[in-house]
């Protein structure tokens, strides 16, 4: 990254413009070429491309990262492309950086301006080099990309044609911010064929690509010059059949081509859309499926699980929640990929980050936002509630369960990897949230306002968001939890921990005190009993646990929001009442995980009945049909069900703990996570009330495998046993 600190921040000229600006610069390579690399970053996102060839696959870079404390650089070679003479394009758009609320603002660039650095560095073969630089020497002008916006679209004009390109503007900005590509870049991942051309009810032509995803459609068009098509984005169908958009709130969402008469093949180049369905309005054309193609986009990330069983609506259960990681996962983890939010709430991560880890190869992805966590995060220790932190002018952070992403995140890291790197990286601002938590409670209780509490939560009071659970017992709970956690974590990295060491026993005393009589909660709610229980709070577990199945038998379904949600069936499982959480599980009237699904869901819903059992919305104001905390549920179809489950002691799976729960109305169960070591296997089948267990741990490895009483221990390879 050393070359582009040499070059000068430039932006264009053109005040209010949003399209895509192009930076060019045309250059000379007289001499043999050893070897080129382009460096290269932006306040926005970019598309490069050198005499005409698109450099790199990174769609949407640099990324979005905490821009007034970090902006990543791409390197690319471009060896290949150098000729004699050469020609560097460089688009610019708002991207992301339309959120920012704050930043690097000063009298030459405001908080929301876009600009470009970029260096090429070139060796000859004679031992000279040369550097192209951005500086006033190039050119800038405005592109057929009228406008371009994460939230609203694209606006291309086919006709446009730009007037004399003007000099860029050299802008005396700082590049101490800057850092080299620290996550995992965002591309291309999957091409879907457009499925069904639909006339709805109401006349629309409709194209369904059969898979609610995050990306964007590549369409062929013609048209006679000035003929305006416009390309509108849905989830899904309301109950008439007729396009539906009112959930995506003020994203906008379309893209509205103009024709110039000749035949074009369009996608956007620095935009993204949550969708399943497009509507066509004015299409000039014969509307063909082949002439659509929906492309998938996320961070590339190598899948590691899989799983399977007996049972296809559990099948489809697990689809979706992969569908909603891959919708999710591009570049931060995002709470819905369509409507005009798209941030990356912490809470969200926090629930979901063990399921992720299982899923795919997140290391990277969780290192690079958790680096932005700290950076976000505020002085006195306060974690903002989304990372990057583009809510500055409300956010006061610190609510239970989403602060707590700064701890349960880089410990889920080292139990998935063995990461102690990203441990060590995140130990100061673990420790910076530990202390506010301590400094804000009483005796151990936490006491304060501006919490989520049981975020939609099926018990919550009329009228609100939030599940009827006690805010500062939630609090109180998530202090001694992530303080105990905290705790390992810096005795791993042998840090002096005598100054916290009571605190998790502080606030699970307090807890106690404050919310249990004789092993039972005085606020009787299945999330209350789910983190006495999950979180090792109880004194008389096996009465919490009771309560537990009572609270869930009384209502024959959970009643969990976005805190209960995750921990509700390892609760139970855990303390022997397995058949209630496989009854939990299995569940496929409203509420529960399969209930979507018998509503056409390819991925995870934000509320239990995103579509009511009448086909009707349970809301236009909230109401995401891609939102992936509910798929934390996969951490349990993996752990218990299958039953591979790390240990804490030797993690990254070194030494697996084989422990399947098994259930009647599920025949076969086979799951298997490609960890650092190799492959983790558990199958198992019963048939004629007999099970047979297949489990397999890589070289190197070991295991115990528990089945009821028995516990036996394990070497690698492929062992099998009978019960």
């Amino acid at each position: 990254m050393k070359n582009i600190l040499n070059t000068q921040w430039i932006k264009n000229r053109y005040s209010g413009f949003c399209g895509g600006t192009v930076y060019k610069k045309d250059f000379v390579c007289d001499k043999n070429i050893k070897s080129a690399v382009l460096e290269v970053t932006a306040l926005g996102v970019y598309e490069a491309h050198i005499n005409g060839e698109r450099v790199g696959d990174f769609v949407l870079a640099p990324g979005w990262t905490a821009y007034e404390h970090r902006l990543q650089v791409q390197s690319y070679d471009v060896t290949e492309y150098i000729k004699e003479n050469n020609s560097i394009e460089i688009t610019v758009g708002q991207g992301w950086r339309f959120r920012s609320t704050k930043g690097e603002s000063n009298e030459y660039l405001g908080h929301r301006d876009m600009a470009l650095l970029a260096c090429i560095h070139i060796e000859y073969e004679d031992g000279s080099e040369q550097d192209v630089i951005t500086d006033s020497s190039w050119l800038v002008r405005e592109s057929k990309l009228r406008y371009s916006n994460i939230y609203n679209g694209d606006i291309y004009d086919a006709t446009f044609s730009a007037s004399e390109a003007l000099p860029a503007i050299e802008v005396p900005m700082s590049k101490d911010f800057l850092i080299p590509q620290e996550g995992e870049k965002v591309v291309e991942n999957e091409r879907i064929t457009a499925k069904e051309i639909i006339t709805t009810p109401s006349g629309e032509t409709v194209i369904d690509f059969g898979q609610n995803l995050t990306g964007y459609v590549e369409f062929a068009i013609q048209g006679k010059a000035g003929d305006e098509a416009v390309i509108y984005h849905a989830e899904v169908l309301d109950r008439d059949g007729n396009f539906y958009t009112d959930n995506y709130r003020g994203a906008k969402a379309e893209i509205r081509f103009i024709c110039d008469g000749e035949r074009h093949v369009y996608k956007p180049a620095l935009s993204f859309f949550g969708f399943r369905y497009i509507k066509l309005e004015n299409w000039p054309d014969e509307v063909k499926k082949e002439n659509f193609t929906a492309i998938v986009v996320h961070s590339e990330m190598r899948r590691t699980g899989q799983f399977k069983c007996s049972d296809d609506m559990l099948n489809k259960l697990y689809e979706n929640i992969i569908w909603g990681q891959k919708g999710n996962f591009l570049d931060i983890p995002t709470d819905c990929p369509q409507r005009d939010e798209r941030l990356g709430w912490t809470g969200d991560a926090q629930v979901f980050v063990r399921t992720a880890s299982y899923n795919f190869d997140v290391e990277r992805f969780f290192k690079k936002w958790l680096h932005d966590l700290a950076a976000d995060q505020f002085d006195d220790g306060r974690v903002p509630h989304i990372i990057p932190n583009s809510f500055s002018y409300f956010d006061d952070g610190a609510s239970a369960a989403w602060a707590d992403a700064a701890v349960i995140c880089p410990w889920q890291m080292y139990l998935t990897y063995g990461s102690r790197d990203i441990i060590s990286d995140q130990y100061e601002s673990m420790k910076q949230w530990i202390d506010w938590m301590h400094e804000h409670s009483k005796d151990g209780l936490r006491d304060r306002d501006g919490h989520f509490g049981d975020w939609l939560g099926l018990d919550a009071h009329e009228g609100s968001y939030k599940g009827s659970t006690d805010e500062n017992l939630i609090a109180t709970a998530y202090f001694s939890y992530s303080s105990a956690l905290f705790l390992k974590m810096a005795e791993i990295l042998g840090k002096d921990t005598r100054e916290y060491s009571y605190l998790p026993e502080l606030a699970a005393s307090a807890f106690r005190r404050e919310y249990m009589e004789d092993g039972r909660l005085k606020v009787p709610t299945q999330t209350a009993c789910a983190l006495a229980l999950y979180f090792n709070l109880t004194d008389n577990p096996q009465e919490t646990a009771k309560q537990l199945n009572e609270l869930v038998k009384e209502s024959g379904h959970l009643m969990t929001g976005f805190v209960g949600t995750p921990y509700i069936l390892h609760a139970l499982s855990e303390s022997g009442y397995v058949e209630t959480a496989y009854d939990l599980m299995l569940r496929r009237e409203y509420p529960s995980w399969l209930y979507p699904i018998t509503k056409g869901a390819t991925t995870m819903w934000e509320h239990w009945d995103g579509i009511k059992p009448d086909g009707s919305m349970w809301s236009e104001d909230m109401n995401s049909f891609n939102h992936y905390a509910y798929g934390a549920v996969a951490d349990w179809m993996f752990g218990a069900m299958a039953g591979i489950n790390v240990d804490a002691e030797n993690p990254a799976f070194r030494h697996i703990i084989f422990r399947p729960l098994t259930d009647s109305r599920i025949t076969w169960v086979d799951a298997s996570i490609d960890s650092r070591f190799g492959e983790v296997r558990s199958k198992w089948v019963t048939e004629n009330g007999e099970t047979t267990y297949e489990f397999t741990v890589p070289d190197g490895c070991t295991a115990t495998v528990i089945l009821g009483e028995k516990s036996v221990e394990i070497g690698s390879g492929t062992s099998t046993f009978r019960q």
